[in-house]
């Protein structure tokens, strides 16, 4: 018989920022990013249903989770992965790759479970020089990784693939094909600066799945972008079937920052401060102060890698809303904050669920007003760029 299929909110990229003994991990992500601080925002705090938890490479994390599954706070699922009481957690990887010349890229792996991920990291362990750190250069070619990560029955997504630093499109070349074998990618990363459109610019993303995470470097950022995900059951394997489209499983939305919103969207002068190149692609030296110190951002690097004049989004890809944190809501403070989730329970609920009448009788009509317009996508935006995020207009 078949299991009637479910929507699941996920986010499939967050790191680990010390293990619960202190030890580094990421060492730019907060300290109390512990696996077990994530495992409990997501499904007490956030209610999102899937999580993948990178840096579980890491032996210090492994050994983290161990205790977790020996004490019984955690249990393996039969389809892989972890259940930690309303959420499923993936166990992830990054890796840097730099392929001869290309310029950095960062991956996402994941491992049906814990065993698994054990064996890639003792692999992977001869190929990197601290395998206890995230997101280290791993020194092979990239299709070499692809094929490790296939032969345990792992599955890879090119992470934030527009950003300028250190992603496919962003810093390596000007195509995925140049650097990994298309048929070995479950699914491509948008990163914060960009959404469905802006990719359709580049005839070669047609054919993947896109995937929308947080990259949460702090507890805060869980669920700053997600997905959902029609599955039987939020495992490992169904996880893997939707990125493919099987069986019926597959991803029903993206939930993004509105390019806008990221830090990386438009060119920015690291001279003179100004973010350029808002009405066309960026020039090679700001306007205002003639220098060529330019971060590029993420429209302008798309304009001018892109093989199509306009963006031609192809009929199967499911619709991206956009998606604004209840964290940068104006008015919506600590406080208020904890009132709301008192009330109503998880921020999903809140973002997705509760009727305007009721979010104005909690927070009042303002709040209200700007969360039903962040529903609507109507928010004025000012634009982000050189690592500076935008800004909700008042």
């Amino acid at each position: 018989m078949t299991k009637e299929l479910q929507s699941y909110y996920a986010d499939l990229h967050i790191h680990i920022g010390r293990t619960e003994k202190g030890v580094p991990v990421k060492i730019s992500a907060a300290r109390n990013l512990t696996f077990m601080n994530i495992a409990r925002e997501a499904s007490e705090r956030k209610g999102i249903g899937i999580i993948g938890i990178i840096d579980c490479h890491s032996p210090a994390v492994q050994e983290d989770i161990m205790r977790y599954l020996d004490q019984g706070e955690m249990t393996e699922l039969a389809g892989g992965g972890l259940q930690f009481r309303k959420t499923a957690i993936l166990l992830g990887c990054e890796v840097e790759v730099r392929d001869q010349g290309m310029g950095p890229a960062h991956l996402l792996l994941f491992m049906p479970d814990l065993p698994t991920m054990q064996q890639f990291t003792r692999w992977m362990s001869g190929y990197v020089k601290n395998v206890n750190l995230s997101s280290q250069r791993i020194y092979v070619p990239a299709r070499i990784l692809q094929e490790e990560v296939a032969a345990r029955g792992g599955f890879l997504i090119p992470a934030h693939v527009f950003t300028p630093h250190k992603s496919v499109y962003g810093s390596c070349s000007t195509r995925m094909s140049h650097l990994l074998d298309p048929d070995g990618i479950a699914a491509v990363e948008l990163g914060l600066s960009a959404d469905s459109e802006m990719a359709a610019y580049i005839s070669e993303t047609d054919r993947f799945t896109f995937v929308t995470d947080s990259d949460a470097h702090s507890l805060s950022k869980i669920g700053r972008e997600y997905n959902r995900l029609a599955l039987a059951e939020p495992t490992f394997n169904e996880v893997r079937q939707a990125l493919s489209s099987s069986n019926g499983r597959r991803v029903e939305a993206n939930y993004g920052l509105h390019p806008l919103l990221g830090k990386y969207h438009r060119s920015y002068c690291k001279i003179c401060g100004k973010i350029i190149g808002t009405e066309e692609k960026a020039a090679e030296y700001c306007p205002y102060c003639g220098k060529r110190d330019i971060v590029r951002g993420v429209m302008d690097r798309i304009l001018e890698i892109a093989d199509r004049k306009q963006p031609q989004v192809p009929a199967h890809r499911p619709p991206y809303y956009y998606q604004v944190p209840l964290e940068w809501i104006p008015g919506l403070g600590p406080r208020k904050m904890k009132e709301l989730l008192e009330r109503f329970g998880t921020e999903m609920n809140i973002l997705h669920g509760v009727p305007r009448e009721q979010l104005v009788e909690a927070a009042g009509e303002r709040v209200a007003e700007y969360i039903m317009r962040a529903r609507e996508g109507t928010l004025a935006i000012e634009s982000g760029g050189g690592g500076h995020y935008g800004k909700i207009c008042k």
